[in-house]
């Protein structure tokens, strides 16, 4: 039987339902699996995506020809069901099942199996191919609990405050901020946030996630307040004017690149914590396994070293070249929202 996805020019491609999936060129029908920009990009004539992400697609990229579907609702095309079903990413993230006379897909977008306050959890999809990412696809890469992380984080912060300092925590302001103020104490002081994440807060709330009371800089009356709080911003605004706003300000960087100490130094921040929202090695190896699938195909990361290792484990086991996993298209994304002249 043909593979049921290729590789083409413009991205991920389904032959028999004539689709692309997270395309990186315009195409006609695109199935997104989450609205990070290396996997939702503007230009599309047709958009299909999870219901949860409506919200924040239409945030990001405008004015657009969107069907949203519920998790578990399927759809069929030129003979193709096609369902989405959670990814435990970000909001609304989900992998694409794809089935065609008996034969399963299913595509991963990006994944994390640990639950998550600000988003369904990951189901696992039985499927015949299943199609992974692998961006901390190393056996080094393995996560604390995530209470531990935020108990850190909430440490920091109250020592910052005690000591009359801002304290300034960088994340992505889709999906990592988010989920930083789903599990930080909003007891030790004012939450600020920075332009380009306030507009995502919205597009969750609307979704129906609890978060805390969040302010702009602008909207901060005594900026007395500034000295205690916890400031959430993307990476990008390092070096910026809008950060040489909270001068003596202690600052962090909440990422699964932070396991390693010299990604904290390159990054020139006090501190790392070590979150990530994707899934790590023992993450892979389970959502993997759970999919009962006799081949893996794996996407952005380190390709080579899961193949091999999928490969040693009896699989049959390959690579796809894409364009996903791309930092620094999500903080240009970011950037188009006006984050540095935005307070």
């Amino acid at each position: 039987m043909a593979d049921l996805v290729v590789e083409r020019p413009e991205g991920l491609y389904c032959p028999p339902g004539d689709f692309h999936i997270d395309p990186w060129r315009p195409v006609h029908r695109a199935v997104i699996t989450h609205a990070h920009a290396d996997h939702a990009r503007v230009g599309h004539a047709h958009y299909l995506a999870a219901a949860p992400a409506e919200g924040v697609l239409r945030a990001r990229l405008g004015d657009i020809s969107l069907q949203p579907l519920a998790y578990g609702e399927t759809v069929e095309h030129r003979g193709v069901r096609v369902s989405l079903h959670p990814a435990g990413h970000v909001l609304g993230s989900a992998q694409v099942r794809i089935e065609h006379r008996g034969e399963v897909w299913v595509v991963s977008g990006d994944y994390k199996v640990e639950p998550d306050a600000t988003c369904a959890p990951f189901e696992p999809v039985r499927c015949h191919c299943f199609i992974t990412e692998s961006t901390f696809g190393l056996p080094i890469y393995r996560w604390p609990p995530q209470q531990e992380v935020f108990a850190e984080i909430n440490a920091w912060w109250a020592a910052n405050a005690a000591a009359g300092r801002p304290s300034l925590l960088l994340g992505y302001s889709f999906g990592k901020a988010q989920r930083l103020l789903s599990g930080v104490d909003a007891s030790i002081g004012p939450i600020v946030v920075h332009g380009a994440v306030e507009p995502v807060n919205r597009a969750y709330r609307a979704a129906g996630v609890a978060l805390p009371a969040t302010r702009l800089v602008s909207e901060v009356a005594d900026k007395a307040d500034l000295r205690r709080a916890l400031v959430l911003a993307p990476p990008s605004v390092q070096g910026s004017a809008w950060r040489r706003r909270f001068a003596g300000a202690s600052d962090a960087f909440a990422s699964g690149w932070m396991r390693l100490r010299g990604t904290r130094r390159r990054r020139g921040v006090d501190r790392g914590f070590v979150l990530s929202d994707h899934a790590d090695w023992p993450g892979l190896m389970q959502a993997i396994a759970a999919t009962g699938a006799g081949r893996v195909i794996v996407t952005h990361g380190y390709e080579a070293v899961l193949v091999r290792w999928l490969q040693q484990q009896g699989l049959q086991a390959g690579a796809f070249r894409t364009e996903y996993g791309d930092d620094a298209i999500e903080e240009a994304a970011a950037a188009g929202t006006g984050e540095d002249a935005t307070p």
